[in-house]
């Protein structure tokens, strides 16, 4: 039968206007492989089966064998990029009874809300187990899919019976940020993936060849460019638990209690392994020691039981360590050696092509007038950081209620407005400030052994 035939592709990430869309893009031969055309559904087979609608390839993927598909879809398959999958076409059923569960918090139910999820799911194909994303007042709201009517493959229609429960579903450790949701930084993440998310996922690829993988990345770079983004990100897609880590949380007017607050966080690694630690603001977790400062004495403890923690005795298996800072001149160097910390990435300032995509995403979910021309905000927000274009987006959608209440679409002058408000973060001086440290670095270790390693 024809449509028993399967392909086998490799998983690429979906572009910017196909997020959250419910649809995979192959290419023309795969799709006369199986039998598909444009529309069709098809299943789709990691370490688990979902399904999506089948969409040409981009003129460059053509002859590739690549799937492109978003983090929503690779999640629910069970696959990361890179990796393969199965293909074949398959046969919908109109769902009788769908029932969806929030994931992570409570939220109140009635007709109007019920009725809202139904439109914004009719034609996608659901399995059961699945995630589906509702975007609501531009957020997007998690559900889990709890069960549907008939089994396998289903499609929501108006006769579908909508079930939405109040309570959530069992919460999620791991963070529902995609790659997609990071805006460009496309050499960032490639370079974290090899790094963080290849240990995590193939451990026994460094075993074979008798080599530890790398214990820790620091993460440094301008304010709001999406250092804590990247984290989340690679956590996701490694299917790795998360442990976030804020400086400072770490400290207490106790003796011993800022250690012991160390030495948790790593219990709790151990036992929740594959998990990703972040520590966010690690510069004010371990600044460089002999500062002089009044509390000295407690950082420096607590400096030791982070170095004791990373490389001591007791070993980390299936555990990485991410930093993310804004002031890497300030770190104790001690930290910035082999086993501890091994690569330093510096997370860019968003370029052009950058900021198109961060205003993509931020606007993916709001009724633009005709006249807005994202082109042109790209060219007027040089140094903005994603931050920064996050909250201009917000405030442009804020001047449009302020204007009517009512209102039905946001335009370009409430985006000229609202940049008039959101000033930018980066300066040319914060920019030579970080190219001076990098260059310092490297040259006060020349002579030595390579301590530091940049990528």
């Amino acid at each position: 039968m024809e449509g028993s035939k399967e392909v086998v592709l490799r998983v690429a990430e979906s572009k910017q206007r196909d997020v959250g869309r419910g649809k995979v893009r192959i290419d023309a031969e795969a799709m006369k492989k199986i039998g598909v055309s444009v529309g069709d559904v098809i299943e789709i087979e990691g370490k688990r089966k979902t399904a999506a609608i089948v969409w040409p390839a981009y003129t460059e993927d053509q002859g590739m064998d690549i799937i492109r598909m978003d983090g929503l879809i690779r999640k629910n398959a069970g696959v990361g990029i890179g990796e393969k999958i199965t293909i074949r076409k398959a046969e919908s059923k109109p769902a009788n009874l769908v029932k969806l569960a929030p994931l992570s918090f409570t939220i109140s139910v009635d007709s109007g809300f019920v009725s809202f999820v139904k439109r914004r799911l009719a034609d996608t194909p659901v399995v059961e187990g699945d995630n589906v994303l509702i975007p609501v007042l531009g957020q997007a709201i998690p559900f889990a899919v709890v069960s549907t009517k008939p089994s396998g493959i289903v499609m929501v229609n108006e006769e579908t019976t909508l079930t939405i429960l109040e309570k959530p579903a069992e919460a999620a450790k791991v963070p529902r940020v995609t790659y997609e949701d990071v805006g460009g930084l496309k050499d960032a993440i490639e370079k974290v993936r090899e790094m963080v998310e290849l240990p995590l996922k193939h451990p026994e690829l460094f075993k074979r060849l008798g080599i530890d993988p790398p214990k820790g990345v620091l993460l440094y770079g301008p304010p709001g460019c999406g250092k804590t983004l990247l984290a989340k990100a690679v956590a996701n897609e490694s299917e790795a638990n998360f442990i976030t880590v804020k400086g400072p949380e770490i400290f207490s007017k106790w003796v011993g209690e800022s250690e012991r607050a160390i030495r948790e966080v790593f219990r709790k690694a151990r036992t929740a392994a594959p998990v990703v630690i972040f520590f966010d603001e690690i510069d004010s977790i371990a600044p460089m020691r002999g500062g002089g400062s009044s509390d000295s004495m407690v950082t420096e403890r607590v400096i030791s039981q982070l170095l004791t923690e990373m490389d001591g005795l007791v070993g980390l298996f299936n555990v990485v360590i991410i930093g993310a800072t804004n002031r890497p001149d300030i770190i104790d160097p001690a930290l910035l050696r082999p086993g501890r910390f091994d690569k330093l990435l510096y997370v860019p300032e968003p370029d052009n092509e950058t900021r198109l995509q961060i205003f993509k995403i931020h606007t993916k979910d709001m009724p633009l007038a005709k006249d807005v021309d994202i082109d042109r905000l790209v060219a007027m927000t040089m140094n903005y950081a994603g931050s920064d274009i996050e909250a201009l987006c917000r405030e442009a959608g804020m001047m449009a209620l302020r204007e009517d209440p009512d209102a039905k679409e946001v335009q370009m002058r409430h985006f000229l407005k609202a940049k008039e408000k959101i000033r930018p973060t980066i300066s040319e001086e914060m920019l030579k400030y970080y190219k001076a440290w990098e260059e310092r670095s490297k040259q006060s270790l020349r002579g030595k052994s390579p301590l530091i390693n940049f990528i």
